[in-house]
């Protein structure tokens, strides 16, 4: 029986390549150029919108719609929540992941595999469902809070002085402690959203560390933090940054995480897109033109985190 080489078969198919290639191009390129070009359109009052080449939805996010009479950072403002959260959140997840995926590298086979399909199964779960849990979780009324109150721990905090602290963070109102709205909760929703992520991503690097390294280390009188220190993050630097930028990036699109749990005055662009495009004023061209600033930013963010991992490595 012949066996037909890779070479052969693209030599039979000589379109077949530049095929796929088109057909990738097409499925990834044109939906980035369609909210391009839509970007430079114009709302039309009272009706849809139509095709233009204006600037305005870019000058709008920048510095306002009434420039130069006022100047207003609003968008500017929700972008910087977007990095705010997904930098706190990813970095969150990976410290986190670290460790268990570290631990769990170090059991047998058979436990490994349990714990890579129980991880790659909590990824099946929509970001609806998850926030839908957390959401019951720190509820004023059936979560975290009762808890806190039932227990007496709300009393406790009120006395040893730490209830006011809480206040302060926009963790407690007058009567109990408080996680609706608030930035830790959304950071906290966010963080356990790509923590199934996190894992995935550090596992491969973790599992093939060089395990007699460590344990030359301890032999050498090394503690446990020395160790880390000095071997383990050493060889998983590059691996830590990458998974915390690819976490950073998704991070920058999550919705429903955000609107659920941020004040409104702390929400994301990812939230102020959607309601561009989708809520009562139908702007689809100032939309699409924050969905290009933050494309652009998250873009920007891989090209410095792939010079810092060249310059890491030079």
């Amino acid at each position: 029986m012949s066996v037909t080489s890779p070479a052969e078969t693209a030599a039979r198919t000589p379109f077949l390549k530049p095929l796929i290639w088109a057909l990738i191009l097409f499925l990834c390129v044109t939906p980035f150029l369609l909210i391009f070009a839509v970007s430079f359109g114009h709302k039309i009052e009272g009706a849809s919108w139509e095709w233009g080449f204006s600037f305005a939805n870019y000058q709008r996010v920048f510095v306002g719609a009434s420039w130069p009479d006022e100047i207003t950072f609003l968008y500017l403002q929700k972008l910087y929540y977007s990095l705010y959260y997904a930098v706190i959140a990813s970095v969150l997840a990976v410290l986190t992941a670290f460790p268990f995926t570290y631990l769990m590298t170090g059991l047998s086979r058979r436990a490994q595999s349990a714990w890579l399909v129980f991880i790659l199964a909590s990824l099946s779960l929509s970001e609806v469902f998850i926030v839908m849990g957390w959401d019951v979780l720190l509820s004023n009324r059936s979560g975290l809070p009762m808890v806190f109150k039932e227990t007496g721990l709300t009393a406790w905090l009120k006395e040893v002085g730490w209830f006011d602290t809480l206040r302060e963070w926009g963790l407690a109102n007058p009567r109990n402690v408080k996680f609706k709205t608030s930035v830790f909760a959304t950071v906290l929703t966010m963080a356990y959203l790509v923590w199934p992520y996190a894992v995935i991503l550090l596992y491969p690097p973790l599992s093939r560390l060089d395990r007699s390294m460590v344990e030359a280390a301890q032999t050498m009188g090394a503690g446990p933090g020395t160790v880390m220190r000095t071997v383990i993050l050493p060889s998983v630097r590059l691996p830590l940054a990458g998974a915390i930028l690819l976490l950073f990036v998704f991070l920058l699109g999550v919705y429903v995480a955000v609107t659920v749990f941020a004040e409104p005055a702390k929400q994301t662009m990812a939230v102020s897109v959607y309601e561009a495009v989708r809520g009562n004023t139908l702007n689809a061209p100032f939309g699409a033109a924050q969905a290009v600033v933050l494309l652009i930013t998250a873009g920007i963010f891989l090209v410095l985190g792939q010079w810092l991992s060249r310059r890491g490595t030079s």
